[in-house]
């Protein structure tokens, strides 16, 4: 299973006007969906919750017709309103139960968890993404890295598919897999170079030869043990 997760401001550039960041991310879900993506996670927590719901509505139009499913960040109101295919709840949200409760026949339900702990509590979760697993841009700390030990002591407590998130490379995808985790998310790994000038700065790219490459490695990897 493979996620992406959006960020406008570092797909299309600091500089980029909200048209062009909203057109950028347009065409990296046109790209997700074609290259099969199962999963895109909204994740722009910088909107408010009107013009979330107008992103997600594009995103939903953008990708329908494809296998690939849209979830919204932590956001049910939104979520719901929109139609989306599912929520993404922080390790700090609602219950995963709660959440269950209000969501229609088919609604996925993901969580982010960083210990075995968290992930026995998040029973009935349709997934759960663990994190973070190295060092990332958005989370350099090294006292916070799972490592690839501490995900697998998570995928060991749960029978609940567990993708792996945090400077996730095509070159870990082998140790990532070992653990026996499903898949992985990430948000860097899908992204292009980009270019100089305003139009190149967006850094949306085709994606068919990525999922391809790490769909194989998961698929041959020896998901028992790390040892």
């Amino acid at each position: 299973m493979l996620c992406l997760v959006t960020d406008r401001r570092r797909l299309s550039g600091a500089d980029a006007s909200p048209g062009e960041a909203r057109r950028c991310l347009m065409e990296q879900t046109r790209y997700a969906a074609a290259a099969g993506i199962d999963l895109i996670q909204v994740r722009e927590r910088d909107l408010e919750a009107a013009d979330l719901a107008r992103l997600v509505t594009d995103l939903l139009d953008a990708a329908r017709g494809t296998p690939t499913r849209i979830v919204v960040n932590d956001r049910m109101d939104v979520a719901l309103a929109c139609g989306a295919d599912g929520v993404h709840l922080r390790a700090d949200s609602v219950d995963v139960a709660d959440a269950r409760r209000l969501a229609p026949p088919g609604f996925l339900i993901g969580r982010s968890v960083h210990h075995a702990d968290e992930a026995v509590r998040a029973a009935g979760a349709d997934y759960l993404m663990a994190g973070t697993v190295f060092p990332s841009t958005s989370k350099p700390d090294r006292a916070r890295w799972l490592g690839a030990g501490g995900l697998q002591e998570i995928v060991r407590a749960t029978r609940t598919p567990v993708l792996a998130i945090g400077g996730v490379t095509e070159d870990r995808m082998e140790e990532i897999a070992a653990t026996g985790a499903a898949g992985c998310a990430a948000i860097g790994l899908f992204l292009g170079s980009g270019g100089t000038g305003p139009a190149r700065s967006c850094r949306a790219i085709p994606l068919q030869g990525l999922v391809e490459r790490a769909r194989s490695r998961f698929d041959s990897a020896d998901t028992g043990s790390l040892t």
